[in-house]
């Protein structure tokens, strides 16, 4: 890889050795005799190394640092100065330089110095573009959506951003509980924090302790180590408890009282320490039927419920379901390098038909296939999985009972439930659809979707 590096001295001499030097090793070398002349330089160029000398005329040495500091901060800077003014060498790497150079130099050592400052510069731009293409990915998973549902969690949101209260997120699975979670973190008062996230249910019950707390080395067999727990990783930022109903009861104490005292107590280890985390948890369970059935803590779930957000399936936001896609497509296009402008209707319309069980998750899922099928720069009908075609119309008759109060198919039985619903609420409405919405608590968006989804004709009901 061929390298940039902007040499200045007021000496002509010196930058020619220096340029005949560096030449040789892929370098490519721009001259400046003062720091006026290389700001030009770095205004024009992409430099990626800039060596200078201390004393010139007109901008010296350290104002030339400064500068470079101010304008371009992950830029290195060698410094040149001679062997008798070290204490300048010295006082420029205090002021940001790389490294410093003495006069007369060796030109190994130079060679040493300029390799160690280019990998730095190599790694600081790796590092920028990783966390360009993370930033990227990330925006895949932010709050879009304009449903009155969904406004409600935004709102919910925007509202507790700031606070240190702890958090229960809500809803079914796939609906973006982790998202808002991290949403919740990255506009807070603890961004700059660590945000860190552990699946309660995805840790095996004799390591959770260990995981949450940590250990000391020879507290259990195979704790060669001292390890330090999630709540002291998250120590300042926020731990996300995720799938936090599925928690053991024998663990739940522990947390309950981290919560309440944030003082934690590590496996093997009688020293307790205090953390500093803000805590958000979420389930896709009914907790307050857990803690009916004895499966859940009472006294944890109040304290976990302090600022509920209940989430959305997404059938219940059908409005969103398209500039969901849209924004799903955009950016995961962006990563594989195709430019995916949007969706025929046809495909729109099929999208908005089928009633994602898998909600959110599901939704992208299906639109990374599309975008990889698709051949140009508009999702077809065609780009859709099978499964979306499936007919999704209830059962005209109910489901023989395989046992009392338990339905064979508790899909269909859910969708006559909804059917019986909504024929009720049309009839009381007279047919009026925005009225029957309003009765039923839905927006008339998603009352559209169940009529077209349970095969309702409004003009024969109201006959």
């Amino acid at each position: 890889m061929t390298h940039n590096v902007l040499v200045v001295d007021d000496e002509p001499k010196l930058c020619d050795l220096l340029s005949s030097a560096l030449s040789q090793n892929d370098i490519r070398v721009f001259t400046a005799g003062n720091g006026l002349e290389a700001l030009a330089v770095l205004e024009q160029e992409e430099i990626d190394l800039v060596i200078s000398d201390w004393r010139m005329p007109g901008m010296d040495g350290p104002q030339l640092l400064s500068e470079v500091k101010l304008r371009f901060p992950q830029l290195p800077v060698i410094v040149m100065t001679a062997y008798s003014t070290v204490k300048n060498a010295v006082q420029s790497m205090r002021n940001g330089a790389f490294d410093y150079i003495a006069k007369p130099f060796d030109i190994d050592e130079l060679d040493i110095t300029v390799n160690k400052a280019l990998q730095f510069r190599d790694i600081l731009r790796d590092n920028a573009r990783l966390r360009a293409e993370l930033d990227e990915h990330q925006q895949i998973d932010s709050l879009v959506g304009d449903s009155p549902t969904f406004r409600r969690v935004l709102q919910a949101v925007d509202s507790v951003r700031e606070s240190n209260a702890t958090i229960l997120l809500t809803g079914e699975s796939g609906t973006g509980k982790e998202m808002v979670a991290r949403a919740i973190h990255k506009h807070g008062n603890r961004a700059d924090m660590p945000f860190v996230a552990v699946n309660c249910a995805a840790i095996p019950e004799g390591l959770l302790e260990s995981e949450m707390f940590g250990h000391r080395k020879g507290a259990f067999t195979g704790a060669v180590a001292d390890r330090v727990g999630r709540f002291m990783q998250a120590d300042k930022g926020t731990l996300f408890l995720d799938e936090i109903g599925d928690m053991p009861l024998a663990l739940q104490a522990k947390i309950l009282r981290a919560l309440q005292e944030r003082i934690i107590e590590p496996v093997g280890d009688p020293r307790e320490r205090k953390v500093d985390v803000r805590v958000i948890a979420a389930t896709n369970k009914n907790l307050l039927q857990a803690v009916a059935d004895k499966e859940f803590r009472e006294d944890l779930y109040y304290r976990l419920n302090v600022f509920p957000i209940p989430l959305p399936a997404l059938r219940d936001r059908v409005e969103d379901i398209a500039p969901l896609a849209r924004h799903f497509a955009h950016t995961l296009g962006a990563t594989a390098g195709k430019r995916i402008d949007g969706f025929s209707p046809e495909a729109l319309q099929a999208m908005l038909n089928y009633p994602w069980p898998g909600n959110i998750r599901e939704l992208q899922n299906c639109v990374e296939r599309a975008t990889i099928v698709a051949t140009g720069h508009v999702i077809e009908e065609s780009d859709l999985p099978a499964y979306l075609f499936e007919s999704t119309a209830p059962r005209s008759n109910p489901a023989p009972l395989i046992a009392p109060g338990l339905p064979k198919d508790l899909d269909a039985a859910l969708a006559d439930v909804e059917k019986a619903y909504i024929l009720a609420a049309l009839q009381e409405s007279n047919g009026v659809q925005a009225a029957a919405a309003q009765l039923i608590g839905i927006s008339e968006r998603s009352f559209w979707y169940r009529l077209k989804k349970l095969a309702i004709h409004v003009d024969k009901i109201i006959r």
